[in-house]
């Protein structure tokens, strides 16, 4: 039996700022939220929404010391720009605050508190990079150096931005401090973890078990992890920016953001709320919904439900409706890259058209998969739907009322059989878009929303009022009269979804007042009701709107390619004892084959002047095998065999260059010598 709750905690993820929000973010977490609070709203349920900055973490750091200021100053900024653009955007937050605030920075300190009072946590020593020129320890995003996967340079020790991999910065090849360039060594240091492998067993119970109804991508995702075995998860850091961790020894340490973030949606709901914010996450009555994006599963779903299990007086999320990622144009959206359409920048590109993006990003939703978000899709939706249907409709309704009755609502005659069809079809809607809603399908529940509205388009094209009133004017009244009931029906359905444009509907329409409960009634409108003056509801989009869109997007990527050519920076200074050790030799290629059931790699056999030698090389994907063979190449003839999972043992490495689109070109010599030659 479904549980029955008193109230609802609704909070969507906070967004970095260090950046602008854009429509990755729109898609994925902030529209489904706010469509979703507004029909409980709409309901007359008790809800709160809460929002915020995460203002710690690395990548803040990173851009104050690119842009020369503080981090302060960096969240600052951003802060306020995310909070404008969501507040112009419609996004309705109860509360939009910051991870440093006075009220987060005590609530999550005593959360950390409490936890390590009640030894919930356990203490480990491990090694860690350091930089001993700048005396400091780097997390992960600040390590850079060669992929071990792709073999591009300036891989950080979280991702390779080139190939995709996920790394980790034991696994980079000449790690060096992403800002300085420095060589780093390793140290031993000391952090605070929290222990999930302690709440494996109650997780798979309490979401295997006990949430099958979570969507498929999170409830997988969950289950991958689990699968694997949880480990302790470190909740400390060794940095400058941040809460200072409030234990002794924790001295130059800070929250790891990963613990501090999540502990803002309930420092922003006692900002808000500061004498009653305990019933909103304590109370069993309270229902907790986090909306996220994919990459965001595990913090919600995992780590975040063990802290609140560890305090032990909190409730637990009952859904975590996430969302896959959109993508643009065919591309992955990429802040680094300005590869975006950015929140800020739409507003003052489309004034008063905030509904037309909302509309075109839940229509397009990542519900189930990855979606693609294109200027041409955006234009056709907003001309093709918005405007031909939905506009269309309401206008001609509202501009015949006024030519035929000067405005005034007429009264309904005699029905005929397609009247009485025509009012059958929008009767349901208010629950089936009802049971859309309640189990997060959003994209499903607009798709409702607009059917109405494609009735209502075709009843009146059926109908031809204009053309009755020369034969039966009184006819005419009952097609009016259902038009604009179906009108009225529209500026209900439509509002979690559009609630500009249902204000401006029911502005025209005269609705002083409007409920939830009302959607589906033919009788919305009575008959005497005055409407006001009518426009349009919506507007076509020119294509030279469009096309300044997509001329921005190709001078981003005309300027990642620019930035793609050039060189990477040069790697830490070497001294000339330090080349020496390096044999490099000429060598001529015997043989050379593909290696099977791994196809990136050539098998080669090396003339060295000596003794033959097997070389393995991932050059697979830019040489066929013949077209080496015969070939001189240059070598590294005293590294370290290296034996791969088939029994491969590789006897040196040969050198290539890699240009600026990822291909690799063998070195060669402008005149053939002997093989075993050295490079001098």
């Amino acid at each position: 039996m479904e549980k029955k709750f008193k109230r609802t905690t609704v909070t969507s993820a906070l967004p970095y700022a260090n950046g602008p929000v854009h429509i990755g973010h729109l898609a994925g977490v902030y529209v489904p939220a706010d469509i979703y609070v507004r029909y409980l709203r709409l309901k007359k349920q008790d809800v709160l929404f809460i929002g915020g900055s995460d203002e710690h973490g690395v990548p803040v750091t990173i851009r104050a010391k690119k842009e020369g200021c503080t981090p302060q100053d960096v969240v600052d900024r951003y802060h306020n720009l995310i909070k404008r653009s969501f507040e112009e955007f419609g996004i309705s937050f109860d509360i939009y605050s910051r991870t440093t605030s006075p009220t987060h920075r005590e609530l999550a300190s005593d959360f950390f508190r409490t936890l390590d009072k009640n030894n919930k946590f356990v203490k480990l020593e491990s090694e860690q990079f350091y930089d001993e020129g700048a005396k400091q320890f780097l997390t992960d995003r600040n390590i850079m150096g060669e992929c071990p996967r792709c073999h591009a340079q300036g891989a950080y020790g979280d991702q390779c931005e080139k190939c995709g991999s996920t790394l980790s910065p034991d696994e980079l090849i000449n790690p060096v401090n992403a800002l300085t360039g420095n060589p780093l060594v390793k140290r031993k240091t000391t952090h605070w973890y929290l222990p999930l492998n302690d709440y494996q067993q109650w997780l798979e119970q309490w979401i295997l078990q006990e949430h099958k109804e979570w969507r498929p991508n999170v409830y997988g995702q969950c289950k991958s992890w689990l699968d694997l075995g949880l480990q302790p998860r470190a909740v400390t850091r060794d940095l400058d920016w941040g809460i200072p961790v409030p234990a002794e020894g924790g001295e130059g340490k800070v929250l790891y953001v990963w613990f501090d973030a999540p502990i803002g949606y309930i420092s922003n709901t006692k900002e808000l709320l500061p004498d009653s914010w305990e019933k909103w996450w304590k109370d069993p009555e309270t229902r907790l919904i986090h909306f996220i994006g994919k990459d965001n599963i595990v913090f919600h779903c995992i780590v975040f439900p063990s802290m609140l299990k560890a305090e032990g007086s909190y409730i637990l999320p009952d859904n975590v409706p996430s969302n896959e990622f959109l993508n643009l144009e065919g591309d992955k959206i990429s802040t680094s890259r300005n590869w975006a359409v950015w929140l800020h920048e739409y507003l003052v590109d489309f004034p008063g058209k905030q509904d037309v993006l909302r509309y075109v990003l839940t229509a397009n939703a990542p519900e189930t998969k990855d979606n693609d978000f294109t200027w041409k899709d955006f234009q056709a939706r907003n001309n093709n739907e918005l405007v031909a249907v939905y506009g269309n409709f309401v206008n001609r309704a509202l501009q015949l009322t006024k030519k035929y009755y000067d405005g005034v609502v007429p009264a309904c005659g005699e029905l005929t059989d397609y009247d009485r069809e025509t009012l059958k079809e929008f009767a349901d809607v208010k629950q089936d878009v009802e049971k859309l809603l309640d189990v997060f399908k959003f994209r499903d529940a607009q798709k409702e929303a607009m059917n109405l509205a494609r009735i209502g388009n075709k009843y009146l094209a059926d109908s031809e009022p204009w053309k009755v009133v020369k034969t039966d004017p009184e006819r005419v009244k009952t097609i009016l009269n259902i038009s604009l009931q179906l009108a009225a029906n529209l500026s209900i359905a439509f509002e979690p979804f559009l609630p500009f444009s249902s204000a401006k509907l029911r502005e025209m329409l005269n609705m002083k007042e409007f409920d939830w409960s009302q959607l589906g009634s033919t009788d919305l409108l009575p008959a005497g009701h005055q409407l006001a003056e009518p426009s349009l509801l919506f507007e076509k989009i020119e294509d030279d709107a469009i096309q300044a869109q997509i001329d921005k997007l190709l001078a981003t990527k005309k300027a990642n390619e620019a930035a793609a050519h050039k060189a990477n920076p040069i790697k830490p200074t070497i001294s000339f004892e330090e080349f020496e050790k390096l044999d490099i030799r000429v060598g001529k290629v015997l043989e050379c084959q593909a290696v099977p059931k791994m196809k990136k790699l050539l098998q080669f056999k090396i003339a060295d002047g000596l003794e033959n030698r097997t070389i393995v090389s991932g050059i697979a994907q830019h040489y066929k095998p013949e077209e080496l063979v015969g070939k001189e190449v240059l070598f590294i003839a005293n590294l370290a065999p290296r034996q791969f999972k088939n029994g491969l043992v590789s006897e040196g490495m040969i050198l290539s260059a890699e240009d600026f689109d990822g291909s690799l070109a063998v070195t060669s010599l402008l005149r053939e010598v002997a093989p075993g030659s050295e490079v001098k």
